[in-house]
């Protein structure tokens, strides 16, 4: 008798999705993603790839089509407004070396992977999920352009969630965003780079660090630099009730911002694309139903300042695949085994990314500022750079593990 194969929709056509359209696909499911948005997104901005990630894109067969921007011939300079530069530590100086990439270049690889074998529909959201036992009913909508497909509804095996923080699925599955959500009450703004900033050369990184707020470019080889601005709030609302660059500028305000920061603020205004939001990670009691998983930004939200997006979203889907193919027939059980298996990991990482992360990116205190001083004098010579690595590495032990090698 001859068994239909099983049908999984992926909702979000990101890392996270691509990567479960991927392995699905491997292990003898026909995955169907949908898109929100109209076609492929632009590259879009700075991420690291720690070893979880180099490890899981190397056994899917991808890591060599990533490939690596990291430039290893520019310098890092801590400065302050006037434009005084020390030695300082770029992000790809942090143990485990991670890969400096833009989000694009993962997500190029991995649709390069999927899409000749896969279908996908651009345009397309859920408007409804209704789970039984044998199946999920899921009702799309479909948009492209001026037309409007009418709403269908179609039966799958499996919902993955991979639409991002603001996930249309989880709100439909599981509750609200305001259930699940949990504010750092940060927001960051990020933009590529037109031109270098006066004074320095493209392949130089630049971090302006101030209790509550801070600004960082990162360089890539072949690629202009992207910047990226952080500012602390107690008012995320307001933030968003007027441009982009007038929070941005009152947030590093009063003070004169200098020759540097006021490049960076010009450019940042004039650029063609820009990120503008807050930043939340996602805390949820269960990840899962029967039939629906969140995967990804969706299900635990680390944010950048956990560098661990890009790697945790490959490592939730190449394990999700494995463990649908070892539990042939029993989808609740491999749903159930994934998130007992993920579930302290992603603790781990959600933790390091609300203290020392975002303590790396933004010092929160005035403290924060004096010891991140201390240490850019240390990184002034050999010793020093070796002394500060060694005192880092015990807090990026967890970014190499490889979570999905089971």
């Amino acid at each position: 008798m001859h068994t239909p194969t099983p049908r999984a929709l992926i909702v979000g056509m990101g890392i996270g999705g691509l990567a479960t359209a991927m392995r699905l696909r491997e292990v003898g499911w026909e995955p169907v993603i949908v898109e929100r948005a109209s076609g492929r997104r632009p590259a879009g901005y700075f991420v690291g790839l720690f070893e979880t990630g180099r490890a899981t894109a190397e056994r899917m067969g991808v890591l060599d089509a990533i490939g690596d921007r990291t430039d290893h011939e520019g310098k890092t300079y801590d400065i302050d407004r006037t434009g005084r530069r020390r030695p300082g530590m770029g992000y790809g100086d942090l143990p485990g070396a991670p890969r400096l990439l833009l989000r694009g270049d993962i997500e190029g690889a991995l649709y390069d992977a999927v899409a000749p074998l896969t279908e996908i529909r651009f345009g397309t959201t859920p408007v409804a999920i209704d789970e039984h036992p044998d199946g999920v009913d899921v009702s799309l909508h479909t948009a492209t352009g001026e037309q409007v497909a009418p709403e269908v509804t179609e039966r799958f095996d499996l919902v993955v969630g991979a639409d991002g923080l603001r996930s249309t699925t989880r709100s439909l599955a599981f509750g609200p965003d305001s259930d699940y959500l949990r504010p750092l009450n940060h927001i960051i703004g990020a933009t590529i780079l037109k031109e270098p900033v006066p004074g320095y050369r493209p392949n130089d990184g630049l971090v302006l660090a101030e209790p509550g707020r801070s600004v960082w470019t990162f360089p890539f080889a072949d690629h202009e630099p992207g910047v990226l601005f952080n500012y602390r709030t107690d008012d995320e609302d307001a933030q968003f009730r007027r441009p982009p660059i007038d929070s941005l500028r009152r947030a590093f305000g009063p003070e004169p911002a200098g020759p540097i920061l006021n490049n960076l603020l010009d450019q940042f205004e004039q650029a063609d694309d820009h990120l503008f939001d807050s930043v939340h990670q996602v805390e949820m009691p269960t990840w899962h139903t029967d039939r629906i998983v969140l995967l990804g930004d969706a299900a635990w939200c680390l944010t950048l300042y956990s560098g661990m997006g890009a790697s945790t979203a490959m490592a939730g889907a190449d394990l999700l695949g494995t463990l649908i193919q070892r539990n042939p027939g029993n989808l609740t059980r491999a749903l159930r085994e994934w998130e007992q298996r993920l579930r302290p990991f992603i603790a781990i990482q959600q933790k390091a990314g609300r203290a020392q992360g975002l303590t790396m990116f933004v010092p929160q205190s005035r403290r924060d500022k004096t010891v991140r001083t201390a240490m850019q004098q240390l990184l002034g010579t050999r010793i020093g750079k070796h002394a500060v690595r060694t005192l880092f590495a015990g807090r990026f032990k967890e970014k190499s593990i490889d979570i999905a090698a089971v």
